[in-house]
């Protein structure tokens, strides 16, 4: 075996304020609609994610995402917002808010809430307004409102569609009753764009900002990060039938990743300097290249990036080492960390993705028709293997809620039951993301499966999910949950977020072999056994026995 490449971490970081804390930080995604429901209504909210913050202090996060709790019509849950600066009554109120970063940072868990820029509803008062008044008016050019091609402005401004599919424009009736105007909409008609050309949006924005920022928020994930500014002239541009739905395969895509984005993003970076604690932004920005990506990250910018092209990566040793390559020699080149992720509220959970055996772009989801369902199993066995991957390597690293417990994207929820605007506007052609969306399971035998006192679901649960309850994994030292715990519990002890990567070849072009600090991790994606090397086994994925690793396993071992 030889160590023939050695590739920097991230700086040394604790969770202190003005430590950076956001280096090394394993944070927990929360999808508050989804994750517990203390009202019984069906629908998660702030006071059931309250409820439960001990078992996330258990499990030993850092920090908590929460996905769009701000007030809002729900026709994309929650991504359309109404008002940034309320929470919704469907989730509770802001004083159940305050209640949650109190009991979060009592027990040293900080709080990013999720900001979404590039739109708004069509219900904020600033486009009601903009209905109201006449073309050219002040209130319209908060929006990107344009008039229609053909002779009578019957035909949408440019031949752009919508990530949720169909047409991006829809054109409005005036105030007097005729046809006017065409509003863009990249994502669902009820999500008009703003206009960031406009500096009235930049300063609405940088009141949102301080708003949250006083009420103690640690930082912002931002939502299409790599939107809001659109090229000049608003060129047509037909993109690639096959790449995911937010352009992460393509470069060139006229409203994704302008370079205008960059001042928005050193604006805001100014503000969270105000404030102290070390405050932090992470871009959702879905972009072809990790360099690419790492333009969000400079100093002066954004301080994290969900590297999409990792979550991307396929089971296959050579490409991983390759994204990992990529990533640590990308991001710490800007003075950033790596941030890892595998699963979120868009994308197919990596306990069903990572078994596929077809085609899937992102945002497609998968449902009963789709080819190449995943064999659960499998499925699960190499998601456990690809998350003890992912928790030794330096930087940041996010984890999506339930796949802790191991939860498997839910294939067969029936029609009338999805609510993705990406169901309804491909007219079921595309199953959208329900299926990672379901609420969770806490307790195999309440309603709900503890989810909710009353055992109203949003999302119908699966039968299966009985015995991947929170309380059913507890105390089996083979659960996914206690993986997960002494995954998270090993990674700090060891500094593993802060450390330096050093690959060991020599064990083949299946396996992938490294070490972090006093750490080698050893992950077997080929198909046959592997001789182990020595060390003390810390925690492994699935049993090992005589020495040799099986496949689709990942072992930490502590070496001299």
């Amino acid at each position: 075996m030889t160590l023939p490449d050695t590739l920097p971490g991230t700086a040394a970081a604790d969770s202190r304020p003005g430590s950076q804390w956001w280096r090394t930080a394993v944070i927990y995604q929360i999808y508050p609609r989804s994750f517990a429901d203390a009202s019984g209504d069906g629908v998660g909210d702030l006071p059931g994610v309250t409820s439960h913050i001990d078992d996330l202090k258990t499990l030993g996060v850092d920090a908590i995402w929460l996905s769009p709790f701000q007030r809002s019509p729900q026709k994309d849950a929650g991504y359309d917002v109404s008002d940034y600066c309320d929470v919704d009554p469907l989730f509770g109120t802001l004083a159940d808010f305050d209640d949650l970063i109190e009991a979060a940072h009592s027990r040293g868990i900080r709080i990013i809430a999720d900001l979404v820029p590039n739109h708004s509803s069509d219900q904020h008062v600033w486009f009601q307004q903009a209905l109201a008044a006449a073309p050219g008016s002040p209130e319209r050019a908060r929006y990107i409102f344009r008039d229609g091609k053909g002779e009578n402005g019957e035909l949408p401004p440019n031949n752009w569609e919508s990530v949720f599919g169909g047409p991006a424009w829809t054109r409005v009736t005036e105030p007097d009753g005729t046809p006017g105007q065409w509003y863009l909409h990249l994502f669902d008609s009820s999500q008009p764009d703003f206009d960031w050309s406009n500096p009235v949006v930049h300063e609405e924005f940088r009141r949102i900002l301080r708003f949250w920022l006083d009420r103690g928020v640690d930082g912002f994930r931002v939502d299409v990060a790599h939107g809001l500014v659109k090229a000049p002239g608003l060129p047509d541009y037909t993109p690639d039938p096959h790449a995911g739905s937010m352009g992460g395969e393509e470069a060139d895509v006229p409203y994704w990743g302008q370079e205008g984005v960059h001042d928005i993003y050193r604006d805001w970076n100014r503000v969270l300097a105000e404030y102290d604690g070390d405050r932090a932004l992470c871009a959702e920005a879905w972009l072809p290249t990790v360099d690419m990506t790492a333009k969000w990250v400079r100093p002066d910018e954004m301080h994290q990036a969900f590297n999409f092209a990792y979550l991307e990566t396929p089971w296959n040793a050579a490409e991983l080492r390759a994204v990992i390559d990529e990533s640590l020699r990308a991001y710490p080149a800007v003075g950033a960390p790596s941030t890892w992720v595998l699963s979120n509220h868009d994308v197919v959970r990596h306990a069903s993705r990572l078994a596929l055996t077809a085609e899937n772009p992102q945002g497609h989801g998968i449902g009963p028709d789709s080819p190449g369902k995943p064999e659960p199993v499998l499925g699960l066995r190499r998601a456990r293997a690809a998350s003890a991957v992912m928790l030794a390597l330096p930087g940041s690293a996010y984890i999506y809620q339930g796949e802790e417990l191991g939860l498997p994207e839910v294939i067969d929820l029936p029609g009338d039951a999805r609510q993705d605007p990406t169901w309804f506007r491909t007219e079921g052609e595309r199953y959208g993301r329900d299926g990672c969306r379901v609420p969770i399971p806490w307790d195999a035998d309440a309603p709900a499966y503890g989810f909710s006192p009353t055992g109203q679901s949003w999302l119908p649960q699966p039968a299966e999910w009985a015995t991947l309850a929170r309380d059913r994994q507890v105390g089996d030292a083979d659960s996914t949950l206690s993986l997960y715990r002494s995954l998270l519990a090993e990674r700090r002890a060891h500094a593993l977020g802060a450390g330096t990567l050093r690959w060991i070849d020599g064990f083949g072009d299946d396996v992938l072999a490294f070490t972090n600090g006093d750490v080698t991790v050893v992950s077997n994606i080929g198909s046959e056994p592997v001789a182990l090397p020595a060390g003390d086994l810390l925690v492994a994925s699935e049993p090992v026995t005589d020495g040799m690793l099986p496949a689709d396993v990942t072992v930490w071992l502590r070496t001299a």
